[in-house]
């Protein structure tokens, strides 16, 4: 039963991935939670949006997302305004201190990546690459296949910098 052993393995791997997204998180300031960094990557992925939009990128509730906003916005990394469209509701933009604050969380992520894979080639950091994103796809095809034949599941939170990556550019809502 080869399958079960590999797919075992993978399991095994997984978890073990754990590791990396704690060093990760360990090298964040602290100012700047996992949440907190997840929104600003996602701004500064997408441009400016609706809460609703960012609540649905992260894939959490809308409470856990206004919780996010709440503390980015107070620190001055974002700034909400009134929605043209519809006044009830605010858009989302990154402040450039915000947008400072990425560019240094970028850095510091692909440094901490370029020194720990110093070991590995172009080819294979593009092929890890491609297949992170192709394992991604694959759950995000089998997400919205379940949403639609058994209402939406919950999503796991976004991970700061890396995740939002691998995820495809959605509009503005």
């Amino acid at each position: 039963m080869a399958e079960q052993t590999r797919y075992e393995e993978l399991i095994r791997q997984f978890s073990a991935f754990g590791a990396v997204k704690r060093e990760i998180g360990r090298m964040m300031p602290s100012e700047c939670p996992a949440g907190s960094a997840a929104v600003l990557t996602l701004l500064g992925r997408y441009g400016d949006m609706r809460m609703s939009k960012l609540s649905e990128l992260l894939a959490v509730d809308m409470s856990v997302t206004s919780r996010h906003v709440a503390h980015v916005a107070e620190r001055g990394w974002i700034e909400r305004s009134p929605d043209p469209a519809d006044k009830r509701s605010r858009i989302l933009r990154l402040t450039p201190a915000g947008q400072a604050l990425l560019d240094q969380l970028s850095r510091r992520t692909c440094h901490l990546l370029a020194e720990r894979l110093s070991d590995w080639s172009d080819d294979e950091v593009s092929q890890l690459t491609a297949l992170m994103a192709r394992l991604r796809a694959s759950f995000d095809d089998t997400r919205a296949h379940d949403t639609r034949a058994h209402g939406p599941e919950p999503r796991p939170p976004v991970s700061p910098v890396l995740e939002p990556i691998t995820r495809t550019p959605a509009t503005t809502q």
